[in-house]
């Protein structure tokens, strides 16, 4: 079976951890714990631009290269991409801590009058620190400052048959995926164990569990009811594993890890219009791992 990539807007190099640039940042609060949408929704309103020039191969930074911010009632903050020299100690996201690399005062200031409490603007330190996802899932696999694993993908087809429940559509957005493909009947992704993206091979490693995030309008930061509930009534543990016990988790999408080293590859990129080949699958989602 082949597929397409769907709507990237941009080139994205790859890195065994991830995208580049992507999930590379975290804001804390005063004691180095991660800030999310879930109990800071007007984070879904914070903006991020990068110049076109990142998404190229072996791009590296110049003194004036920056990744804008931008939200509401803010002046725009620049951050440097170069790599900023300060670290900081006692940075935790879920059951991880280390340091990270500390983009300095004025982007601490920022995100402190912009959430109105202690905050700090970090960057991932892949020199020194490593996160490993769930060795129950996906031993030796490492992520950056995401969820739990480096890459998520969804179809166009589940998002489209979600929406035809929903009284107001929602949109990809919601459930932030960094692979989103076309050309596949709804929740086909769940069954997949192994795809090839152009010349690489992904693992789909465990169907993603959903929290209130994809209930956060992502223009307005104001949370609902939405798609969650509906979500319940047909995508829940319980609905998709009938003779398994019931934790109350509702799932869309597949989580992935990247199978090869990228170690001396050339062409580490995934573009839209790429071909997906679903190379192993299981014949149905009482059978995918949760």
């Amino acid at each position: 079976m082949v597929f397409q990539l769907f709507n990237l807007e941009k080139k994205k190099r790859r890195k065994k951890e991830g995208l580049r640039w992507d999930r590379q940042w975290l804001v804390v609060n005063s004691k180095g714990r991660a800030y999310t949408q879930r109990v800071e929704p007007k984070l879904a309103l914070v903006v991020p631009e990068l110049p076109n020039d990142a998404f190229l191969e072996d791009w590296v930074p110049s003194a004036n290269s920056y990744l804008v911010l931008k939200a509401p009632g803010m002046s725009p903050l620049k951050v440097s991409l170069s790599q900023p020299g300060q670290i900081t100690e006692g940075i935790s996201v879920w059951e991880w801590s280390g340091s990270a690399l500390d983009e300095g005062e004025e982007a601490a200031k920022w995100f402190s009058d912009y959430l109105g409490k202690p905050s700090r603007l970090v960057r991932f330190n892949a020199d020194s620190q490593k996160r490993p996802v769930d060795a129950k899932y996906a031993p030796g696999h490492k992520t950056m400052f995401s969820d739990g694993y480096p890459f998520l993908l969804i179809s166009q087809g589940s998002l489209d048959a979600l929406n035809e429940l929903l009284k107001e559509p929602v949109p990809i957005n919601r459930f932030r995926p960094n692979i989103l493909v076309n050309g596949c009947k709804p929740f086909s992704e769940d069954l997949w164990t192994e795809i090839k993206i152009n010349k690489f091979t992904f693992s789909g490693v465990k169907l993603c569990s959903r929290c209130k995030v994809p209930t956060i309008n992502q223009e307005t930061g104001v949370a609902g009811s939405e798609p969650t509930e509906t979500l319940k009534t047909f995508r829940s543990d319980k609905a998709l594993r009938p003779n398994g016990k019931p934790r109350g988790l509702i799932y869309f999408g597949q989580n992935l890890v990247l199978k090869e080293s990228l170690a001396g590859v050339k062409g580490k990129i995934i573009k839209a219009g790429d071909p997906v080949n679903v190379l192993k699958m299981v014949s149905s989602p009482a059978e995918a791992a949760v």
